[in-house]
């Protein structure tokens, strides 16, 4: 286990599930106390119960600047201090960028850039108090643009640079920044996602290395502890995600092209055909609008 937190504080966002939800549980383990921030109010409560008087639970939209403003007070005041945040809040969406209406589109952007904006400016000034620490959740994304994931990648991507910006700004205070990037997680996103659209599963199933594995959540939960306990500057989940970061240029580049195009041929129209079939730009459990009529 080797991490502890004794007397510290995370706050987290998204942690109704998956790994917002993992590492709460993992940080309490290790004597930790943890603020849950999220939309889904009977799983927070059920969580925040699961870990007794160690946690506590309020319900926010990152999407809304004076919520997040109010959660994030409320947790500082509630627990008397913030050492950890964890801007973890965030969605995936279907549809090629000719497909996707706008709102799903704007909704990607909104949680997975403007939410992290949001509860960093906000979490700022506790973070100063205690010389803490933030830890943004990027993705492997960041670095690999793929098809059918236009508004994904643009966010993961936008969310990387915000991090190492604001790294930055607040270096000046004592705060420390960290960026994740998690590969392919099983959490909820991704398997709705192979079970909703086949050709997702099949185009991961061929991705090259390291892109075409799983990671369990335990995997990642240990690597995010570490990197709170580490104040590391990036959290690579699993770490051979690393190479992906080291490649991006070749990936992007012309000599890299041919394949790429020849992938997107083959999948770019059954994906587009099982989106409109779907009827849904989200994952089930996200509300949101139809996608065709």
């Amino acid at each position: 286990m080797g991490q502890t937190f004794t007397g510290k504080v995370a706050l987290i966002t998204g942690a109704a599930r998956g790994i917002g939800a993992g590492v709460a549980r993992g940080y309490v383990e290790r004597g930790g106390k943890v603020a849950l921030v999220g939309l889904e109010p009977d799983l927070l409560a059920e969580l925040s119960d699961e870990l007794g008087d160690a946690a506590a639970w309020w319900e926010a939209d990152v999407r809304d600047g004076a919520a997040v403003a109010a959660a994030v007070d409320a947790a500082a005041a509630h627990f008397g201090r913030l050492d950890h945040v964890l801007a973890n809040a965030g969605i995936a969406s279907y549809g090629t960028v000719r497909q996707i209406d706008d709102e799903a589109f704007e909704r990607v952007v909104d949680i997975n850039v403007n939410g992290v904006f949001r509860t960093l400016k906000y979490a700022t000034p506790h973070l100063a108090a205690t010389r803490g620490y933030a830890l943004v959740v990027a993705s492997m994304a960041s670095f690999t643009p793929l098809a059918g994931l236009a508004s994904y990648n643009a966010s993961k991507a936008g969310a990387e640079t915000l991090a190492l910006a604001y790294k930055q700004e607040v270096a000046h205070v004592g705060i420390g920044v960290g960026v994740c990037h998690p590969s392919w997680i099983d959490t909820d996103i991704v398997r709705n996602a192979e079970k909703d659209l086949p050709t997702f599963r099949t185009v991961r199933q061929h991705l090259p290395w390291p892109a075409n594995g799983t990671t369990s959540v335990e995997e990642c939960v240990d690597l995010i502890l570490r990197g709170f306990a580490r104040r590391k500057a990036r959290v690579y989940v699993p770490k051979n995600v690393m190479v992906s970061n080291w490649t991006k240029s070749i990936i992007n580049s012309p000599a890299a092209w041919p394949v790429l195009k020849r992938m997107a041929a083959r999948s770019v129209p059954s994906m587009e055909r099982e989106v409109e079939a779907l009827g849904r730009f989200h994952h089930s459990h996200v509300p949101e609008t139809k996608a065709v009529e």
